[in-house]
């Protein structure tokens, strides 16, 4: 726990004393700005003064941007926020750290809301859809990595027909430094990701075993369904970056899978999400962990033989700023197991 944490806040800080120390060098943005955004086009007559994070991913990208004196809210938080982003945080007003509602946030009198997830803003949302907003004139921006097709697989999650990569984070973080007029602390932050990324993909060994991966966010009981990362997700990217794969062939983004099956996958790695928001016992790595040791069937798999279990931020395994973090993480814990080999 402490070391995953530790490596978080190491790498977070570069990034940010990276955005301290930057200069202006981007083109100023030319109002009204207009975006296509997930199917919608939306245009802002000015930077926003009174925005909101909703959801996690979001929160942080503008606070990493420096924009916490923008912001009047943020709400759905899977795990505590990034170690050196805490002082920023502090300065912003926590709704929930769960789902809001739709009154709790038009009650900041917001002019704009960041979303890092259709169930919070989507057609199918616990909180409002995208309409509701639009009706109260308070334009929206939905992360492009969650803008997926729900034709093949029917629940809120959708499918991916190819791998995730950094390319739309990208676009994110590009598209919101836009909308709030400090373009050249995004591309500072985008720099900063790319260099990471290759730093990782350098560090694959050229002749080791191409590892395969289960990465398991939670699951609401040990006799429940398991929620899975889905290959093409961002677990499927952590995976291609270390020179994996995922050993669950489903381009669901959250498959949910029985031991059963999860068994007959045979990873090699076994890799356990870390969450703070305590919805369910098996949120905590140390709840997780004491089942694949304790569970009579699970605990015959190699890879749990074999101790080759390791710790991921859970956030990570979304499609967010930390996925390369959470990449940073498993590679540190890789290596200290020796693997591969």
């Amino acid at each position: 726990m402490n070391l995953f944490k530790s490596l978080l806040a190491a790498s977070v800080f570069a990034s940010v004393a990276a955005l301290a120390a930057t200069s202006a060098s981007a083109a100023a943005t030319r109002y009204p700005l207009t975006l296509e955004n997930c199917g919608a086009q939306v245009t802002f007559a000015h930077a926003p003064e009174r925005a909101i994070g909703l959801g996690q991913n979001s929160a942080e990208i503008l606070l990493m941007l420096g924009l916490e004196d923008k912001m009047v809210g943020t709400a759905f938080w899977p795990s505590k926020v990034m170690p050196q982003l805490e002082e920023a945080n502090a300065k912003v007003k926590l709704l929930t750290v769960e789902f809001p509602t739709f009154e709790s946030l038009l009650a900041e009198n917001p002019d704009f809301v960041a979303a890092a997830l259709p169930s919070l803003i989507g057609p199918t949302s616990k909180v409002a859809k995208r309409e509701d907003f639009e009706k109260v004139g308070v334009p929206t921006y939905l992360s492009p990595s969650t803008c997926l097709s729900t034709d093949k697989v029917k629940d809120q999650y959708g499918s991916r027909d190819k791998l995730w990569n950094m390319d739309l984070l990208y676009k994110e973080i590009d598209e919101l430094s836009q909308i709030f007029d400090v373009a050249d602390r995004g591309q500072v932050l985008i720099k900063d990701l790319k260099q990471r990324e290759a730093a990782l993909r350098a560090n694959v060994p050229t002749n080791g075993k191409k590892l395969s991966y289960v990465f398991w966010f939670s699951s609401p009981a040990p006799s429940a369904d398991a929620y899975l990362g889905g290959k093409n997700g961002a677990s499927g990217f952590v995976a291609d970056v270390l020179g994996g794969v995922v050993a669950i062939d489903s381009e669901a983004e959250w498959p949910t899978l029985g031991w059963k099956s999860i068994i007959a996958a045979n990873p090699d790695v076994i890799v356990v999400a870390s969450l703070d928001r305590n919805r369910w016992e098996l949120d905590k790595p140390e709840a997780k962990i004491a089942f694949l040791n304790g569970d009579p069937a699970v605990s015959q798999m190699p890879a749990v033989k074999n101790k080759a279990i390791v710790v991921m931020d859970g956030q990570a395994m979304n499609p967010t700023i930390r996925t390369i973090y959470g990449a940073e993480q498993v590679a540190e814990q890789l290596k200290a197991l020796g693997l591969p080999k």
